[in-house]
Formats: C-alpha cells, sequence, structure tokens
C-alpha cells in the first residue's frame, strides 16, 4: 500500500532546526549588503551562451529581486556589445557598462556580486580577485580547472567570508534536499551505491557549436569581429599555454583538456553534486579512488576529449557513485540512490521508495509513518503481509524552491545559505577531476586527504 506524499514529523523537526543554524550562520557572517531588501549590483564576467543566458535571465528577475546588472565584461567584442544592449535598461546604454578587462568589473566600488561564466580555467583566479574586492561570487560549474585551484578558492571563502555559490542548478531541486532528508531519518538504511547519467545525441560532433568568420585578434579593437586572445588564453598568469590563434579553440573550447575537463566537467558535475548533497550532506564530501573508462568512439575530429566516458567514485563513507556521460547515444541511466534497507528511484513529481525484501522488517519499521502495513488472506485463507515483502513503497513529493539564481541573491541578503556552497562544490571538483586524470592516465586516481591531492597508484 501506498501512502500519501508527506514527512515525518521526526525529519521535520531535523530539517527545520538544520535551516534555522544556516540562517544565523548567513545572518552572523556571510551578509554583506546593508539591508535585506537593499538592491543588488550585479557585474556579469563572461558573456558567451552561458552567460548571456544570466543576464537575461537577471534582467527579467529585476524587478522582482531588487537587483541591477549594471557592468558586463568579454574579450569578444561582438559578445561584449550584445550584453550591453541587454543591460541598457540599468545603464542608460553608458559606453562604459561594458569592459574588455575583468579587473574593471572588480574595481568597481558600486558592484556588490559578480558572476563568473568564462571557460574552466579562468574561474577560480577570477573568483578570488572578487571576493579580495569584496564581491559576492556566483561561479559557474565547474569550479575550476584543476584540484589545486578548487583547494584555493575554498581556501579564500574561507578566508574573505564571502558568499559564494557554484553553478549546477540540480542542488537547488527540492527532491535532492527532501532525499537528504529521507537518508538522515535512516528511511532506506545506509546508501550503499548511487548512480546518475548525462547523455547526448548530437550530429555534428558534440560541442562544435558555430564559429564566426570575422572573429580572432588582427583587427581593430573596436570591430565586431575582435577577440582579445592573449587575455582569453591567460597564458601570462600561467592559465594557458601560450598559441596561435584557433577559432576553434576558442569557439569549442569544451573539446580540450587544455581550458575543462569535456563532458566530465560540463555534464557529470551536474549529477554528482545533487547526489552528494543528497547522500553525504550539504559539504558534500572528498573522494577515496576514482577510476574512469571511455574514449572518443564516434566524434572523431580536433577534439582530445572522449565522446564516451563512464566513471565510479568510491567514498571513504563506504559509497560509490557511478556516473556516465555519452556523446552518441541520449539514453542515460535513471537517477537511483541505493541503501540496505530500501532504494530511491526518482519519479514524476519527486521519489519513489522502495523496500528490500531482506530487510523489509527494518525499513517498515523506520517508515511506519508513510507506510501502511496489515495484512490480507490469500486464496488458501493464509493471513499474509499486506503489501507483500518487498512490495511496500511510499512518494516522497518534491515542493517549490527558489530557483538557484535566486538563491544566490537570498544568500547574500542573509535569507539563506547558498545551494552549491564552496564545499560541496569542491569537493564535487575534486572528485569529477580525479575522473578525468584517470582517463587521460588510464590509471586508479586516489585522494590523500591529509595533503589534498591527487595521485596515481
Amino acid at each position: 500500500m501506498n501512502t500519501t506524499p508527506s514527512l515525518s514529523r521526526r525529519v521535520f523537526l531535523q530539517s527545520t532546526a538544520a535551516a534555522a543554524g544556516s540562517l544565523w550562520i548567513a545572518r552572523s557572517g556571510l551578509a554583506r549588503v546593508t539591508g535585506a531588501n537593499d538592491s543588488i549590483r550585479i557585474g556579469v564576467i563572461g558573456t558567451g551562451g552561458q552567460g548571456t543566458y544570466h543576464v537575461d535571465n537577471f534582467m527579467k528577475l529585476a524587478d522582482k529581486e531588487n537587483i541591477k546588472v549594471t557592468r558586463v565584461c568579454d574579450v569578444y567584442r561582438r559578445r561584449l556589445n550584445h550584453a550591453m544592449k541587454l543591460i541598457s535598461p540599468h545603464t542608460n546604454g553608458d559606453p562604459k557598462s561594458g569592459t574588455m578587462n575583468y579587473r574593471e568589473v572588480l574595481d568597481d566600488k558600486s558592484i556588490d556580486a559578480v558572476l563568473i561564466a568564462t571557460p574552466d580555467h579562468w574561474h577560480t583566479k577570477i573568483a578570488i580577485e572578487a571576493m579580495d574586492a569584496g564581491k559576492d561570487v556566483y561561479v559557474e560549474k565547474p569550479l575550476s580547472l584543476t584540484t589545486d585551484q578548487a583547494i584555493e578558492c575554498r581556501n579564500a571563502v574561507k578566508r574573505t567570508k564571502r558568499v559564494l555559490q557554484v553553478g549546477p542548478q540540480g542542488t537547488s531541486e527540492d527532491r535532492w534536499w527532501k532525499a537528504q532528508e529521507a537518508i538522515k531519518a535512516h528511511r532506506i538504511g545506509k546508501p550503499v551505491w548511487s548512480q546518475g547519467a548525462y547523455c547526448r545525441n548530437s550530429q555534428g560532433g558534440q560541442f562544435n557549436w558555430d564559429i564566426a568568420p570575422d572573429a580572432g585578434p588582427k583587427q581593430d579593437k573596436s570591430a565586431e569581429g575582435y577577440v582579445d586572445w592573449d587575455m582569453w588564453l591567460g597564458h601570462k598568469f600561467g592559465l594557458a599555454k601560450d598559441i596561435p590563434w584557433n577559432a576553434d579553440h576558442f569557439f569549442r573550447f569544451r573539446k580540450y583538456f587544455a581550458y575543462n575537463g569535456g563532458v566530465a566537467t560540463d555534464l557529470m558535475y551536474h549529477r554528482l553534486a545533487p547526489l552528494m548533497l543528497a547522500i553525504s550532506g550539504p559539504d558534500g564530501e572528498y573522494p577515496k579512488r576514482v577510476t574512469s573508462c571511455g574514449g572518443t568512439f564516434l566524434e572523431k575530429d580536433e577534439r582530445d576529449i572522449p565522446d564516451t566516458h563512464l566513471m565510479m567514485i568510491e567514498y571513504p563513507s563506504e559509497h560509490i557513485v557511478v556516473l556516465a556521460s555519452v556523446m552518441t547515444n541520449d539514453v542515460g541511466l535513471p537517477d537511483i540512490i541505493r541503501g540496505q534497507h530500501g532504494t530511491m528511484e526518482a519519479a514524476k513529481g519527486g521519489w519513489k521508495v522502495t523496500e528490500q525484501g531482506e530487510w523489509s522488517s527494518a525499513f517498515r519499521k523506520d517508515n511506519a509513518d508513510l507506510v501502511k502495513v496489515g495484512t490480507k488472506k490469500n486464496e488458501k485463507g493464509e493471513e499474509k503481509p499486506d503489501p507483500a515483502v518487498g512490495a511496500a513503497s511510499f512518494m516522497l513529493a518534491s515542493e517549490g524552491r527558489r530557483e538557484h539564481q535566486v538563491n544566490w541573491l537570498d544568500a547574500i541578503r542573509g535569507k539563506a545559505q547558498p545551494a552549491c556552497n564552496i564545499d560541496l562544490g569542491c569537493s564535487t571538483m575534486v572528485a569529477i577531476k580525479m575522473g578525468v586524470e584517470a582517463y587521460r592516465q588510464n590509471k586508479v586516481m586516489l585522494w590523500d586527504a591529509k595533503t589534498e591531492k591527487m595521485h596515481a597508484s
């Protein structure tokens, strides 16, 4: 028998207490806007596809959330000009609202917060400098290019006490927080292994975005096609190698390990962060060992990333996560969290939680508030459990929750904690990067918790 979706009083009290504690922490140390309802002035650094999405969304939210986007930055003049037009209602068309030098945004004392949507190899450098400049930060996923960068950014958040939100939007989906509550309440016993996937199938090759034929560094800086290639590479700061202009690298950077981790950092990150939020809590957990397999099986062009990548992550809490990202078939693995006593499977509107027959008595005891248990006679007149052993289940329904960008604004105002805080973002980054290196080096990667370094076994 299934019951009406609800949470037990015990889980409700636990979640209420946790929320109250989080709120106190946010109000006591993290908020930087004078009043909880004061306007927040935002600068957006990186206005490509994802950055433009954020700018457009902020403009739609402006009146409701009392925000203004007053500065934008990009090294590609065409994208910058477009972003300046988008924010013109907030800037009256001020030509100084756009810049090709991110430092001008960080040095602007009128800016309260910045959103970073650059290629991955720039994420943490700008994020750390932004926090040092007194700004709160939203940094797109993945947090970084390397594990060292991730750790450095985590330490900078602790040092500056700024608000930092990492960008996997799934962590703001209520279903993952409901899963966390259920796991803490021992509804499925100890979690033992889980799975997730982000798969696509595209003609022409994944990440083969359009290339503008007039783009490049060898033209007037005011021309629409001008690209500050040296700044984009960041070779002066040791972020990437100094190479001649390469349009494929610029427009299709996700195909190259020099600037990101391919499907692992772009897509698997979206799955791992919510899973670890649910299983290990809002601060995540650092891995113990990671293995990977895959290859470039079909998309054989200039890319050096795989089109097929599978990863297995083992955690010290004795839990394993299996992730898949395949660009040649879009049927992936459903979101499933398996416990010793029960299994949580993603379902429309939340989770379906089903008992393991071997542990039905423990499952039914732990979920007595959600599972009605009785008996009924079979055809022979014998009294049998109802529901039958192995068939007891219930639904955990998801509820409304503030979207990821707005959660960041709430955190800045001291009304909430970031859905993907720096600890969850950093530990997710470490696991994903270890998977990238396991693939590239064809080795098992281990994490040394004392030195916070990875090494091959």
